[in-house]
């Protein structure tokens, strides 16, 4: 496999991996078994295989990452050969060849191996923004006696879907970046305040300024990348009375065809997998114009913004809190965006 301009763009440095994949066996996933116990119990490492995993059996998948009790999955077991190069990230075009994996350090120690999937996405610019960071948690919400933060949760799923985009080919900016927390697996994750802005800029404390910031970065890299197919994605988790319950939906700027074909792509994608995986319970979200959200009015790229669920509701905390249900909110989000792309 052939893999160009395969880069994301953040400071740290990365390592090349070649794959191997040993024989290949099955295994019956019995009830109360997820992906990573179930990998666990074979003897495999389940954040080395989870990509690989998905892949031979994404078919077979409840909501794109649940196991079926009774069903029959594919076992990877993957072996990785470190090609060791250090290279400068800024480099924005690098040909690879023969590479199957890529280990970036800002998904975290577990989640770092990026296995190829295609080039679907090659050429592509996308510019990912998770919602508030540094001085600003945005909003709070308990779960388990416990304080629970937006920016926490949005920055998670915002790396996963980096991760998926990249697997197809994307070159991907993370815009707010936090270099300790990486891809968590837990249901509580611990707030904190020590995330940047590219290129390792201090979060202002005024909502104002923090705004114009990331509205600043995103169009001078919008100038650099001109005449690339360009796109941002803005992840937020809203606040309402915790009695009430929504799905996803996605804003988009009035006067953007392109910014309203992107979020009608992703709300196509989540409708269709809402019937297909939860058939007794019609998909509520929707997608709108709101160019008076900061962000959406002065952002260059065409670009969706994304509330994923009210973080004060039992029913959407369940949404927010399951790692599982954050990976799969991240894949759905990335078949929304490739099908926004091939969908002419």
């Amino acid at each position: 496999m052939k893999y160009t301009n395969f880069t994301i763009i953040f400071l740290m440095f990365l390592s090349v991996f070649c794959v191997a994949q040993d024989s290949l066996k099955t295994v019956v996933a019995e009830p109360g078994d997820g992906i990573l116990s179930l990998l666990r119990k074979q003897g495999v490492d389940p954040y080395e295989a989870y990509d690989e995993f998905i892949t031979l059996n994404h078919h077979d998948l409840r909501d794109s990452v649940h196991l079926v009790a009774g069903k029959i999955y594919v076992l990877p077991r993957i072996k990785l050969d470190t090609v060791g190069i250090v290279d400068s990230l800024q480099v924005q075009s690098k040909e690879i060849k023969k590479i199957e994996s890529v280990s970036y350090d800002i998904f975290g120690e577990k989640h770092k191996t990026v296995i190829a999937k295609s080039e679907r996405l090659k050429g592509n610019v996308y510019y990912l923004v998770s919602g508030h960071g540094g001085p600003d948690p945005g909003a709070m919400g308990v779960y388990a006696g416990k304080t629970i933060s937006e920016d926490e949760y949005a920055y998670d799923i915002t790396l996963r879907l980096a991760k998926e985009l990249i697997a197809h080919g994307a070159m991907v900016y993370i815009i707010i970046q936090d270099k300790n927390d990486g891809i968590r697996d837990d249901f509580v994750l611990e707030i904190d305040h020590d995330e940047v802005a590219y290129m390792n800029k201090t979060i202002p404390l005024n909502q104002v300024d923090r705004l114009k910031q990331r509205v600043d970065i995103v169009n001078n890299l919008y100038k650099e990348n001109r005449g690339k197919y360009q796109r941002l994605i803005v992840t937020h988790v809203d606040s309402r009375s915790e009695g009430q319950n929504i799905d996803v939906f996605f804003y988009h700027h009035e006067h953007s065809k392109n910014g309203k074909k992107l979020a009608e792509s992703i709300h196509k994608t989540f409708d269709a997998k809402y019937k297909k995986y939860q058939p007794n319970r019609s998909y509520a979200g929707t997608f709108e114009d709101r160019t008076s959200l900061y962000l959406v009015k002065k952002t260059h790229p065409a670009m969706t913004f994304i509330e994923i669920g009210n973080i004060r509701n039992a029913k959407d905390q369940i949404r927010i809190v399951d790692p599982d249900n954050r990976q799969a909110l991240a894949k759905w989000i990335s078949e929304g965006v490739l099908l926004d792309f091939e969908e002419k």
